[in-house]
């Protein structure tokens, strides 16, 4: 009690900020070249654990990162030993990091790209709503690797997708938009549009594929399984680089109004509805097919086991069971024998 600055783990935690532990910044002052893989992987490791003080360290570190892939000579080249003395230099003068203080109001800038996810905290006031998953996929990332700052807190979230400002009063989400929902709501935050020229950090960030997967794996391996288990793939470029990159398919409710344009049940309901001897279904703007507001899912039995199975599977329902399933279901889609279907 009473210190006003304490160690905690390689790193100095005092009212200033968090720094790196002077005895560990000598120890990199009087570090070696590494002369095997083996040195290398050591010499990585100290440097990985310190990446939030060091900007751009995965591209710093590229030509270093490349020597521990099997399939490569170990050659130290000139670009090899000018990483290692960059790395070094960044290291033993790097930032003091600020401590977020007390007053929330957090600001998050996030991007994505075929390339990754990229995001930044920021703490400071500043003052839009068809969704594209990818950009979703990593409002979801920023606020679960920031839980521990932004749960109870409010915050704003800043993104260059401008169709993301719609997100919240949007009726036609798919299944895994409508589990992301549901994860954002616990928050007490509001995403604007930020343009993409001005979003400069985030979308630096999320272009970069210079990235350790070593690091993320042990940095966040439970946020990336959540991830991977929703479609967000990660793999590994031939430079030793992470990507990331989301299978997008055309929105659920899209494919079950195609999918009614070839049913002959729907085709002549459809019919009924246009020439006004059927009042019990309607026909939406989006040429849907609909029952009060539950939309018609035609005998397509593909079409209806992806619709149970996205349900059943989602990371943030704790796999419901048949009749809480059947429930939730029925409140958006509507076809006969439902509830067989799902048990």
């Amino acid at each position: 009690f009473w210190l006003d600055r304490v160690v905690f783990l390689g790193h100095v935690i005092s009212a200033e900020g968090i720094y790196v532990d002077p005895q560990k910044v000598e120890a990199i002052v009087n570090w070696v070249q590494p002369t095997s893989v083996t040195e290398i992987q050591s010499f990585l490791g100290l440097a990985g654990y310190y990446r939030r003080f060091v900007e751009g360290l995965s591209s710093i570190a590229a030509p270093l990162t490349l020597l521990t892939r099997k399939d490569v000579a170990f050659e130290r080249t000139k670009e090899c030993i000018q990483s290692f003395q960059e790395l070094k230099k960044r290291l033993t003068t790097a930032p003091v990091l600020a401590l977020p203080d007390n007053s929330g109001n957090f600001v998050i800038y996030i991007d994505a790209s075929l390339q990754g996810l990229g995001c930044v905290m920021m703490q400071h006031d500043r003052q839009n709503y068809h969704v594209h998953d990818l950009e979703l996929a990593a409002v979801v990332f920023a606020l679960k690797i920031w839980q521990h700052y932004l749960y109870g807190e409010t915050s704003q979230i800043f993104t260059d997708h401008k169709s993301l400002n719609y997100f919240f009063t949007q009726n036609e989400l798919n299944m895994r938009q409508r589990r992301w929902l549901e994860l954002i709501k616990d928050y007490d935050c509001t995403i604007e549009y930020h343009p993409g020229r001005a979003n400069v950090v985030a979308d630096a960030l999320s272009r970069k594929t210079t990235r350790s997967l070593a690091h993320l794996r042990t940095a966040y391996v439970l946020l990336l399984v959540e991830l991977r288990k929703d479609g967000v793939e990660l793999g590994m470029t031939q430079r030793g680089g992470i990507f990331a990159s989301l299978h997008v398919r055309p929105i659920l409710v899209e494919r079950v109004i195609v999918a009614q344009l070839g049913d002959p049940t729907h085709c002549r309901i459809k019919g009924e509805v246009e020439n006004g001897t059927r009042k019990d279904y309607a026909i939406r703007g989006d040429a849907a097919l609909v029952t009060g507001t539950r939309l018609c899912v035609p005998k397509n039995d593909d079409l209806k086991r992806e619709i149970v199975e996205e349900a059943h599977c989602s990371t943030y329902t704790m796999h419901p069971g048949s009749t809480k399933m059947f429930r939730t279901l029925r409140e958006y889609f509507s076809w006969p024998h439902m509830k067989g279907d799902i048990t």
